[in-house]
């Protein structure tokens, strides 16, 4: 049997905390091994206790979400983030994505999706909720995406098209019928060609033009 998912709660109010370790205890498969309030802490116990997934509300007081994500990133954490908020702006979720995060949820998403989607970045995906999908098409394409876009082979752009639906490079493999090593020759030409630095950034791309 798989070892249980891993994960870390990060959130300003412990009453929310508390409900969300009620509810994600009652998962066979999902371990909540610790609590932070702030970025600051959230760093520290990531790092103390490793973490598989950190579900983590962006808005706290002092260091908040985004900087706790820059840092983990730069300190090389392997876990994988969950943001959920209430914060439904797109000057909220862009940056949260831009700094790393593997997936964006609201906190009124059904407890079961939830734990759905912290299976889901667990995995390797890259997960939006179609609200949050929404937000960031609604921003217009700027002047460089369809040169950019145009530069893309039609593989690469099937490659970028399942990239964006949160598929890893092994899946897309077994979807395109190709080797991982020449998956990972095109995500890294996507990610050339886009001029952006990771998948989940070329992900946001792809959603905010059109290309899923």
């Amino acid at each position: 049997m798989a070892e249980p998912i891993r994960v870390l709660l990060v959130d300003d109010h412990q009453v929310v905390r508390r409900g969300l370790r009620t509810f994600l205890e009652v998962q066979d498969d999902i371990d909540v091994v610790g609590e932070a309030a702030d970025g600051d802490s959230c760093v520290e116990r990531a790092e103390e206790l490793r973490p598989d997934v950190v579900l983590m509300d962006v808005r706290m007081p002092g260091s908040d979400g985004i900087d706790a994500l820059r840092r983990l990133r730069e300190r090389g954490n392997p876990a994988r983030v969950l943001v959920i908020t209430s914060f439904t702006e797109r000057r909220t979720v862009v940056p949260a994505l831009r700094a790393g995060a593997s997936g964006y949820v609201y906190k009124d998403i059904d407890p079961d999706a939830l734990a759905g989607a912290i299976r889901s970045v667990h995995a390797g995906h890259i997960l939006l909720q179609p609200e949050v999908a929404d937000a960031l098409l609604a921003d217009e394409p700027g002047e460089g995406a369809p040169g950019r876009a145009g530069s893309l082979t039609e593989r690469e752009r099937e490659v970028l098209g399942l990239i964006a639906d949160g598929h890893s490079n092994r899946e897309i493999a077994r979807t395109l019928v190709l080797s991982e090593k020449t998956v990972k020759t095109h995500v890294s030409n996507i990610l050339m060609k886009l001029d952006v630095v990771d998948r989940t950034q070329a992900a946001l791309w792809a959603v905010r033009h059109g290309l899923t």
